[in-house]
């Protein structure tokens, strides 16, 4: 991986927030995914019933952009990277913890579809990893000062 210049905040604590990442492939498409970063590289859920694996497997080069805005507090910020993304092997322990993270710790109150990743073969199934450990990497803070009062777009008085 390339090295990461300093974040103007801090770049794990604000990956390991259940943030939707959009991913971008050659096409171009762009699709939002759910991810775990974990070791320094994007983790996402994919597998032969999806384009995405298909075109990642035929071209590994990817983008992925994380962002946050909220006009009522102005919060911004952003983290976008770029690298050759690689199809790995699914693990149930990893599956679980991005899984975790989105839909709470309770399984049970999981929609079964979801369930279904960590339960059923992954080699049957075909669920397999993309992992992005970025070539690039650059995380931007574009925050600014609220207005007091301010409403987030689109709601309006």
């Amino acid at each position: 991986m390339a090295h990461v210049p300093s974040s103007p905040f801090d770049l794990d604590a604000f990956l390991a927030r259940p943030l939707t990442a959009r991913i971008a492939t050659d096409g171009p498409t762009v699709r939002p995914v759910w991810f775990l970063w974990e070791e320094r590289a994007f983790w996402v859920l994919t597998g032969p019933w999806t384009r995405l694996f298909h075109r990642v497997r035929d071209d590994p080069r990817v983008a992925l952009a994380v962002d946050v805005c909220d006009t009522g507090t102005g919060l911004v910020r952003q983290v976008t990277a770029r690298g050759r993304a690689e199809l790995l092997p699914f693990d149930v322990p990893r599956g679980r913890r991005k899984l975790v993270r989105y839909l709470g710790p309770d399984e049970t109150s999981w929609d079964p579809r979801f369930v279904h990743y960590l339960h059923d073969d992954p080699a049957e199934r075909g669920t397999a990893w993309l992992r992005l450990a970025p070539a690039s990497l650059t995380a931007l803070d574009l925050s600014y000062s609220a207005a007091p009062g301010a409403q987030p777009a689109g709601i309006h008085g």
